[in-house]
């Protein structure tokens, strides 16, 4: 399972999660920025670096956040969906 990035990035968008993904999964939506799905390879390494605790395990996901998960895999298949640059 795909980790999640959350309601509590939206206008934070630190980027600490995106120096650390090994895969590079982790792009801008606009708002805030998302997992590809189909690239995370559940490593779990953006979890702790995260200031504002918006990312989880798709299982451990709290419920008033489902959402989104269908957030990210609707961006992920989006043309605005835009990779992070350093």
């Amino acid at each position: 399972m795909p980790h999640v990035i959350a309601e509590p990035c939206i206008g934070v968008k630190d980027r600490s999660c995106q120096e650390v993904c090994p895969v590079e999964c982790i792009y801008d939506g606009g708002d805030q920025l998302y997992i590809h799905p189909d690239e995370c390879i559940d490593c779990g390494a953006c979890v702790p670096v995260c200031p504002v605790s918006a990312i989880y395990p798709e299982e451990d996901l709290p419920e008033q956040w489902e959402s989104y998960i269908e957030k990210n895999r609707l961006l992920s298949q989006g043309p605005n969906l835009h990779r992070l640059e350093d």
